[in-house]
């Protein structure tokens, strides 16, 4: 069984490296069907997995010089914020409830992957030439970052698809910077989002370690594979097992019968 585990770590590691963002969305749905865990146990136990390959792929973007740190600065500590009441909040949702938001999040994010799919991989991004340090702006960002931690906390997911779009569109980052800033804003978010679950579960540390380890190497085999394969099919694809993935999880959860 745990060889079966394992391959799963490194089957969301690979979608991780092949997609960028999106992929760490698979983790909670793993965690609940497959691994059999409970709800609030995957949202916390994906946190701690996401963080940690988020943080992984911020290192190399470093090294490449993708990565708008200022930035990362301003926006995480209201992501961080935001994710921290998020898993407080989450207190007060049944674990159902949080598998049904999480539905409604991998639409979302289907519909983000179909869009830039049919775009050409550029979601139609325009922004602005820079970034304009005005209280509006500030408030405009701190916004996006508290509504992005919020649904990490609630449902345990980096939140790539949402960051990216704010970076470039509101904040004026380019796009290859706004990958790297992405990841190293789902680190710490999903750090903060962690501590908000504790006391509320107990999580398989040593499992999780293990299982982290392998989704890393997966992404190292992703980042390989993204060179030969179009980044458009894949997002196709991609969205399609979110749609699927997310149909079973509303009718498991909202099911009479359930």
């Amino acid at each position: 069984m745990i060889a079966l585990d394992l391959a799963l770590a490194v089957v969301i590691g690979v979608s991780l490296g092949l997609l960028g963002s999106g992929g760490s969305i698979l983790t909670v749905p793993v965690f609940v069907y497959l691994l059999g865990y409970d709800a609030k146990v995957a949202v916390a136990a994906s946190l701690f997995v996401v963080g940690t390959a988020s943080l992984a792929g911020a290192l190399g973007h470093v090294r490449q010089g993708n990565l708008d740190l200022l930035m990362a600065l301003t926006f995480g500590p209201f992501a961080m914020l935001g994710a921290y009441l998020g898993a407080d909040l989450a207190r007060i949702f049944s674990g159902a409830a949080q598998l049904v938001l999480f539905a409604v999040l991998m639409l979302v994010a289907a519909f983000f992957m179909l869009r830039d799919a049919t775009e050409g991989g550029r979601l139609g991004y325009e922004g602005p030439a820079g970034t304009l340090w005005s209280p509006f702006m500030l408030a405009k960002i701190g916004a996006q970052g508290l509504a992005v931690g919020v649904l990490t906390g609630l449902v345990g997911v980096g939140g790539g698809f949402l960051i990216i779009p704010a970076l470039v569109l509101v904040c004026g980052v380019d796009m290859k910077r706004a990958v790297g800033t992405s990841l190293l804003i789902i680190f710490l978010n999903s750090g903060s989002g962690l501590l908000g679950y504790v006391g509320q579960v107990s999580l398989p540390w040593g499992f999780l370690a293990l299982f982290t380890t392998f989704s890393v190497f997966g992404i190292l085999i992703g980042a390989r594979l993204s060179r030969y394969v179009s980044q458009d099919t894949l997002k196709e694809y991609f969205a399609l097992l979110l749609i699927v993935i997310a149909a079973f999880v509303l009718v498991q959860n909202t099911s009479p019968f359930s």
